[in-house]
């Protein structure tokens, strides 16, 4: 029980850095990293959201999150803004040139799928598989 290659945290830590590696060269034309990619995606699902909403959707705290949309705003892919109203809240939303690289990522999903040799059935299984390891971030 104790060898490494049986634990599930070892695979599980494995397996998110190769995914990350497959996605490498996929987002590199289209300008993102994998962090910025995911960014991108909760944007696209839901455009202005606070700083705030958006590290909860994607499971990290605002510190790690800020430094990300720095980038892509400087990329013109986004704007931050203070919300009239309440000063605290910084509200991220897309610029029309990150809406329009939508239009781009949408071959994402099919060149993942083509480099791991998986259908989208099969990704999908494989998801919900791991459906009870990624719940949203837990607090220590």
């Amino acid at each position: 029980m104790l060898k490494l290659d049986a634990q599930v945290c070892f695979a599980l830590v494995t397996a998110a850095r190769n995914v990350v590696a497959i996605y490498r060269p996929i987002l590199e034309p289209i300008g993102l990293t994998h962090p910025q990619y995911l960014v991108m995606l909760a944007l696209w699902e839901s455009s202005p959201r606070s700083l705030g909403e958006l590290a909860d959707e994607l499971a990290l705290d605002p510190a790690t999150v800020s430094p990300l949309v720095k980038r892509l705003e400087a990329q013109g892919l986004l704007t931050r803004t203070r919300r009239s109203g309440d000063e605290r809240t910084l509200d991220i939303a897309l610029t029309a040139e990150g809406v329009a690289l939508r239009r781009q990522a949408l071959a994402v999903p099919a060149a993942v799928m083509a480099d791991v040799g998986m259908d989208a059935s099969e990704l999908v299984a494989l998801r919900e598989a791991l459906a009870p390891f990624s719940g949203r971030r837990v607090r220590a």
